[in-house]
Order: C-alpha cells, then structure tokens, then sequence
C-alpha cells in the first residue's frame, strides 16, 4: 500500500513537468517530504517551484538535499564566493538556445540542475524542458533498437553558431579553453527508475562508427522525438521561481526571444554517476580528464 503524499504535485504537462505547492524551501525540510519531492521529480522529470524568495545559501543547500554539489562548471567562473553556483546570464548575446543536457561532455555529468529566477524579463525568457524517456518510448521499434546499440561523442569544443558580440565571443573562449570529449551510450539506463531514455542534445557531436554526415542525420531523426511538442513543457519565469529538473532524463532550451532586455538565474547542480547503457556498458573518456576539480562524483 502507497504512503500518502503530504505535499501538493500539481501536473502542468502531459508527459513532463508538476508544480510543488505549499512548501517553502528557504525552511528545513524533513527527510519524508525530500523523499516524496525526490518521488516526484522521478516521475516527472521537471518540478515547479513558484515564489520561494531565496538567497543564494538557500538554493544551495536545497540542491544538497539530493545528492553532492558540483562546482559550477568545468571551465565558466562561479558567481564571486560561491563556488557552487554558476551565472546564467543573458546580457550580450550569451544565450543557451540550443537544446542540451547540462555537462555531458564529461564522464559524470550532474545528476540534477536547480534554476532560480533572480531577474525575468516582461515577455520570453521561458525555459522549455523535454522528457527523453518518453521521446525514447515514441520512437518506432526498428529505430529503438538501433538507437539501443549506438554510442555518441559529446564535446564541449564545437563548430556551433558564431558569437554575436565580443562578450558571447570570450564566454564561448572560457567554455571552450579546457577540452573533453566523451563516448555515452544514446540510450541511458536511469541508475534510479530503471527508464530508458535518449542521451543526446547539443553536445553530442558524432555518432560512432558513423560518418560525420550520417551522424548528423541520424542525431537529427533521434533529436526529433525529444523536442516533439508533446514531450515537452514551458516555465514562463516569475522573480523567485525555482525550477529542479532531472538531468538524466531530460534536455531543456532557453529561447532567445527577449532582446536585450535582462535575464539572470541562478543554476546549482547536484553531482552524478557515469552513465550506463543498454547492455551495461558505461560511458568513458576519449579526450580530456576525470573532471574532478568539477564534480566530486566516483568515477
């Protein structure tokens, strides 16, 4: 028999995304209601967190809640004296439109992200996230089996579009100044649920064995079925918001449609495992180091 919930999970998508109400996360938490939060985000994948007025520490430690903390990021600055949280800020044309899962160029990628809203724009500014499990369950069974068997290079170093200003130039030299390549399986075994899920985004790069045009192709169709409307949810932004999403299976996208008015969150990430596929190979380096200086995870 299920224990009853003690908190309120209200759906805002079909296949992705529930709003948690009534908890006030700059307040302890008990153990039960981690865990039924925990419960939540392995269901939905993206939880919803409005209003919740928090400080920096605040975001930090309920992001400790599941799991070690990450540094930042591999290679982009902390905010000053606070080495867990990494800007995102959208001055100057550094904007994330493109869809991706966070640092999955390293072996260990996170395991969770955590973003808070501190300044949102009037209009856009949205973050969309997509359910690769349930992108994984739409694809025909000749292309899931195919995809079960295939292995992708994810890379931090890549011809994508070109800087628009000199601030989103030095941002892509910073990202780009220490180099890894990673060989993931593209379909993920959740070390927790046991889901599949399609393990690509944008810095997967090739396909191995393939060549580099038919890599693109065949990311391309896989990519398709993650970004499908339906396998997606949108987060119009309020000051305070938090929003906590599973990084291991989901992708997720920052439209660039909010001129150069300001947009600034805050993002804390919770430290990972390797990941494994199908047939329980896990991923492993093809070119950098272990990240360790980025993410206490056991490698």
């Amino acid at each position: 028999m299920s224990r009853e919930l003690t908190v309120d999970i209200r759906r805002v998508g079909g296949r992705i995304g529930a709003e948690v109400v009534g908890v006030d996360l700059a307040q302890p938490l008990e153990p039960a209601l981690v865990e039924e939060i925990n419960s939540a985000l392995l269901t939905h994948k993206a939880l919803f967190f409005r209003d919740q007025r928090l400080e920096d520490a605040d975001q930090v430690r309920f992001a400790g809640l599941f799991g070690e903390l990450t540094a930042a990021h591999p290679t982009v600055p902390s905010v000053d004296g606070e080495p867990n949280i990494l800007p995102v800020d959208g001055a100057e044309g550094v904007r994330a439109n493109r869809w991706h899962t966070d640092v999955t160029f390293v072996r260990t990628p996170p395991k969770a992200s955590t973003l808070r809203g501190l300044t949102v724009p009037p209009y856009g500014g949205d973050t969309l996230i997509a359910n690769s499990v349930s992108a994984y369950q739409d694809l025909p069974d000749p292309l899931r089996e195919l995809a079960d068997r295939l292995r992708a290079v994810h890379t931090n170093d890549y011809d994508y579009a070109a800087p628009k200003t000199e601030r989103a130039a030095e941002h892509r030299r910073v990202f780009t100044s220490r180099r890894w390549r990673t060989e993931h399986p593209v379909v993920r075994v959740h070390p927790e649920s046991g889901e599949r899920g399609l393990f690509i985004g944008g810095f997967a790069q090739s396909i191995v064995g393939l060549s580099p045009s038919e890599s693109h192709d065949l990311l391309r169709i896989l990519q398709s079925y993650v970004t499908r409307p339906e396998n997606t949810v949108r987060w119009s932004w309020a000051p305070g918001d938090l929003v906590l999403f599973d990084n291991r299976a989901t992708q997720h996208y920052a439209p660039d449609d909010y001129g150069d008015l300001p947009r600034r969150l805050h993002r804390v990430t919770v430290a990972g495992d390797v990941p494994v596929g199908v047939d329980g190979t896990p991923s492993r380096l093809v070119e950098g180091d272990d990240a360790g200086h980025y993410t206490p995870a056991a490698a």
